[in-house]
């Protein structure tokens, strides 16, 4: 019932909404006649005084949360706080160190100076396996323990361990409040290899271009593979990784995503029946009618994340009701993140003139170094589960799907941004209007999956123009995309990538479990291997209903009206779009 009157009372609120919206755009779009159809270029990046490089390159230590989120990169499948230091004690005899946290403490350290304890204080390797700053208060009341070998094992104020630092083996395990767990470790050759639960993970190798480094990334979700490449840049003291698309479109294409449509048009999504989308029924309510393309990849992305939300919900088995307490997405947040989407539109904009004129493109003007020198508010949409530490010095949580906003720039000897949760799925996670420091490291990550999943979303804009509804695009927006310069002389994806993910998860067994003797115990036994999630295939299913539940199929025979999809154990026949049989 509570479902229901919710989005009955949302949709009312919705068409309200939208009424003022349409009005608002037809004017633009009657000015649209009188002025250029090219998205504008971003203003010049303020990069200079807030990007600076690190004089040196440390390598060696890691931090917890690195590389950037391992789902929701594909898209929806249609059809200011204090700190205080608590007690510190140390070992003069090379032991184990424990300190106990108030908010942001330190420890002391035997050989001189000063050691920062943290879920991700410290580093953690970039793209090229350079030093990456991952700065992150400690909620209240977690104690760190150090091992003489430089291991470490961090706990939360009720004992369960949150964090552990494998100094032997580069790797970093983190169990986050939702009960998973993100392993990442990186290489001599400055490879990195990132495992979450589920079997999901990428494998990352850095590669040089014209002096910049790049990472390519080999990801590898539910026996789908697929590929992404990072730009690295230097940002107050440390390095960070940035999303760059391996191809870009026209000018005209920028300007028909960037501009209003037009009419607004009514699209069908084809989600009705979904599971994922009666779950989030009382969290997330589509557009009645587009006005522009902003509009479209706005419910692309929430769409695409939240579907990745409740694959690794099935996952884990813990797909209870959501609950009552949720604070959806209002129709002004979802505006201003259409807001940011149009801003993403001409920064790409912008980048594939710099590639068409084969010029060198900042990835410090596409990260979020641009972005928070502006002094501008942006929001951001969580594209993986991420613990944060409000201000009260709690910690809590956000899930893909979630939307937090930067209000204002970083003061210049900020560690972090200050950010307020938007939107929350309650529980566990951070409530609605919380204010949370964010480490600059997991506000680029949450940049760079919608940035992912906005050109995922334009690049099925562009196959589906003039169809379902979508106006025709003109014949300046319908040329092939182009690859861009870097991602033509990258590495080849890497062939092992699920085996080397599921390796590092079982090396992390045993990793856990040596550094616990070293810290005196207290590591949570090996993970027994995950129970594949049940997948139910009912006659009637449409093709798209299936590929949510299965992933891509192996191979597809096409037999015309009758369409045979191959998987690894079981074989579905279509006929007339609709599952006929199952094998």
């Amino acid at each position: 019932m509570f479902r229901s009157f919710a989005r009955s009372f949302k949709s009312f609120c919705y068409v309200a909404g939208v009424l003022a919206i349409l009005g608002c755009f037809c004017c633009a779009a009657h000015a649209q006649k009188k002025t250029t159809t090219t998205a504008p270029a971003p203003k010049a990046s303020a990069t200079a005084s807030h990007a600076s490089t690190p004089a040196s390159h440390p390598g060696g230590s890691t931090a917890s949360h690195p590389g950037g989120a391992t789902t929701a990169s594909h898209g929806p499948t249609t059809g200011g706080s204090t700190s205080s230091h608590g007690p510190t004690t140390s070992s003069p005899h090379g032991g184990t160190t424990t300190t106990t946290a108030n908010h942001s403490p330190t420890t002391s350290n035997v050989h001189g100076g000063t050691t920062t304890a943290g879920a991700g204080k410290g580093t953690t390797a970039g793209a090229g396996g350079k030093v990456t700053t991952a700065s992150k208060p400690m909620p209240k009341g977690a104690t760190v323990t150090h091992t003489a070998n430089g291991s470490s094992v961090q706990k939360r104020a009720d004992g369960r361990v949150s964090d552990v630092h494998v100094a032997n083996r580069n790797m970093d395990i983190h169990h986050n409040l939702n009960g998973g767990r993100r392993v990442s470790v990186t290489r001599a050759d400055g490879s990195r290899v990132v495992a979450e639960r589920g079997g999901r993970g990428y494998v990352q190798h850095p590669y040089n271009y014209r002096g910049r480094e790049y990472g390519r990334r080999t990801y590898y979700d539910h026996g789908r593979y697929y590929d992404r490449y990072y730009g690295h840049y230097g940002y107050r003291g440390g390095y960070l990784d940035v999303y760059a698309p391996g191809y870009y479109y026209s000018p005209g294409f920028y300007g028909w995503a960037y501009n209003p449509w037009a009419a607004p048009i009514v699209y069908p999504w084809g989600w009705a029946g979904n599971p994922w989308y009666g779950y989030y029924g009382a969290y997330f309510t589509p557009y009645a009618v587009y006005p522009s393309a902003a509009f479209w990849l706005t419910d692309y992305l929430v769409a695409a994340s939240l579907q990745a939300a409740y694959a690794a919900q099935v996952d884990a088995a813990q797909t209870a009701a959501l609950d009552p307490n949720a604070a959806p997405l209002t129709p002004e947040v979802k505006k201003m993140i259409a807001d940011e989407v149009q801003r993403q539109v001409a920064l790409e904009n912008s980048e594939a003139q710099q590639n068409a004129q084969n010029q060198d493109i900042d990835p410090g003007s596409s990260g979020i170094a641009r972005m928070l020198s502006d002094n501008q508010p942006h929001v951001f949409v969580a594209g993986s589960d991420l613990d944060l530490v409000a201000s009260s010095g709690q910690e809590c949580a956000v899930s893909l799907g979630d939307v937090i906003e930067v209000p204002s720039s970083p003061p210049e000897s900020a560690t972090e941004a200050s950010a307020v949760v938007l939107t929350s799925k309650g529980g566990k996670e951070c409530a609605k209007n919380t204010n949370v420091s964010i480490a600059f490291n997991d506000l680029q990550d949450m940049q760079n999956h919608m940035r992912e999943t906005i050109d995922k979303g334009m690049g099925e804009l562009q196959q589906k123009q003039g169809k379902d509804g979508l106006p025709a695009a003109p014949p300046s927006a319908q040329a092939a995309p182009v690859q861009s310069s870097f991602a033509a002389v990258a590495p080849p994806p890497d062939p092992n990538a699920a085996a080397e993910i599921k390796a590092q998860m079982q090396d992390a067994d045993k990793s856990e479990q040596e550094v616990a003797g070293g810290a005196g115990g207290g590591v949570a036994p090996p993970t027994p291997p995950e129970a594949a999630p049940t997948v139910n295939i009912a006659l009637g299913q449409t093709v798209d209903q299936v590929v949510a539940a299965m992933g891509q199929p192996k191979s597809v025979v096409d037999l015309g009206t009758k369409k045979i999809y191959v998987y690894p154990d079981m074989k579905i026949t279509f006929k007339a779009g609709k599952v006929s049989d199952v094998q």
